[in-house]
């Protein structure tokens, strides 16, 4: 595990069993409540620290705007565990 990894409190989400964003790295480690592990590399570093600062900021969109739906981002599928 590599230092200045967050376990990002989980918020009422439907769809994030749980999150760790590292602020230096700039990489999201996720697991959906299906299971899936993805890990996003090349994410916003003033994101992660907007979402650590933000308790009440929704999860799941987040995500799909600083993970999923922008060019910057690589993902990686990890694994799939039974949640």
């Amino acid at each position: 595990m590599q230092l200045f990894n967050y376990l990002v409190p989980v918020r009422s989400s439907d769809a994030v069993y749980w999150m760790y964003a590292n602020p230096i790295t700039g990489v999201v480690n996720v697991t959906f409540n299906g299971g899936r592990s993805y890990k996003y590399t090349g994410v916003s570093r003033r994101a992660i620290l907007n979402l650590l600062a933000n308790p009440n900021m929704s999860l799941g969109f987040w995500i799909n705007q600083n993970c999923v739906n922008t060019k910057r981002t690589n993902v990686s599928f990890n694994y799939a565990i039974p949640v």
